[in-house]
């Protein structure tokens, strides 16, 4: 996996590096493909045997081996500023509200990328942080909790007026044959500029063991402009055949439905890693509205610009060992490396518990219901430059 390496000098300690890698793209599944499973599963398989089907897994601790090289804030932040196209911006050129609608869907399946079998991101430290600027979209990510894991993400473009607010918690279950996903929370893009609100929410991930190791998105996504009551209706689908044998198409349908009339104005299909189209249910009118080979491919890791201004709570930071140590197949150093920050963290922990300070997130309010739901508002209005640029 492609990296950028950045050096970075700490007061009094030695230099200490900030890893960045490639972000997954269409690419991605050829070079990390199932040819790998066959290696993996007995392990996979031996890793759960002793966890029961309906159990809880947000919890279940992963050897190094099974990580790729990256923190879970990374690959949420990756969805939202690596990509090809600036389909953000057209969301906000389009001058009607049906057609900024019709690119807001085209814009909600652009952050769903592709991943690997047998392979999974880092859980974020409490307090860790992702930063990134792309053009003139600044992003911030935040764990705002660890137990449960929390993940807060805020990102605004001041040149286009538009600001996104996320608050994810992911709820993993093991079915015996199967891993299910749950993202929990809620995303919200908003177009200052026409004054529109859009609520949606994330499929699930589905991590199939047996028959045949695959992974898939899938689920329901609802989107909904709060001012025009525009609602898409999307159904993220495996085609795989009988006991999973056969391609891995990545199937997505659905609608888009003017709420005032429940009468259905386009029709969704295609597969969200080649293309989708609309139809106009009026006219019989079909085309393309997104492209993944524009938007997901060929995609580069970030670059450091400004090391001294990184924080010492960026991932690329915080599991910089773990990723180098991943990346040049290290083992026994990804074992001590996860190992070290894992026993520093437990250590704040206890240190905070101690002294009965309560952990307060650094960049964003944090509410929870008695319905077991989490939501996130950003302290400050605006999202600053970041030193990593995408």
């Amino acid at each position: 996996m492609c990296s950028n390496i950045v050096m970075q000098e700490s007061e009094g300690k030695k230099d200490t590096k900030i890893v960045l890698t490639k972000p997954f793209s269409l690419e991605s599944e050829s070079d990390n493909s199932d040819s790998r499973a066959p290696n993996l599963l007995n392990r996979i398989l031996n890793l759960l045997k002793n966890v029961r089907p309906g159990s809880d897994l947000t919890h279940f601790q992963l050897p190094s081996l099974f990580n790729f090289p990256k923190s879970q804030l990374q690959c949420y932040g990756e969805a939202v500023y690596c990509r090809g196209s600036d389909l953000l911006r057209k969301c906000n050129s389009e001058q009607s509200p049906v057609e900024r609608f019709k690119s807001v869907v085209a814009w909600s399946i652009s952050t769903t990328r592709p991943t690997s079998f047998a392979v999974a991101p880092y859980n974020p430290t409490l307090g860790e942080t992702h930063h990134v600027s792309k053009g003139n979209l600044n992003v911030l990510l935040e764990q705002v909790s660890h137990n449960p894991p929390v993940s807060a993400l805020h990102a605004t473009d001041e040149k286009e007026n538009i600001e996104m607010i996320w608050c994810q918690q992911p709820v993993p279950k093991f079915s015996g044959t199967s891993i299910e996903a749950q993202v929990h929370g809620k995303r919200q893009l908003k177009l200052l500029n026409h004054g529109e609100t859009y609520e949606m929410n994330s499929p699930h991930l589905l991590i199939r063991i047996l028959p045949v190791p695959r992974v898939n998105w899938v689920g329901s996504v609802n989107i909904r402009c709060l001012e025009t009551g525009l609602v898409a209706e999307l159904f993220y689908k495996s085609t795989l055949s009988f006991l999973g044998l056969g391609k891995n198409r990545k199937l997505i349908q659905g609608k888009i439905i003017d709420s005032s009339s429940s009468k259905v104005l386009y029709e969704v299909d295609g597969y969200w890693d080649r293309t989708v189209t609309l139809k106009d249910t009026k006219s019989g009118e079909t085309r393309v509205i997104y492209d993944a080979k524009e938007v997901i491919s060929g995609l580069q890791a970030p670059i450091v610009k400004d090391p001294q201004r990184v924080w010492p709570t960026e991932s690329a930071l915080v599991w910089s060992e773990l990723s180098q140590a991943i990346l040049n197949n290290d083992w026994e150093k990804a074992r001590e490396a996860k190992q070290l920050v894992e026993e520093r963290q437990r250590k704040i922990t206890a240190e905070r518990e101690t002294n009965g300070k309560v952990w307060i997130p650094k960049h964003f309010a944090v509410s929870f219901s008695k319905e077991g739901a989490w939501d996130c508002s950003p302290i400050h209005k605006w999202v600053p430059s970041a030193p990593i640029i995408a």
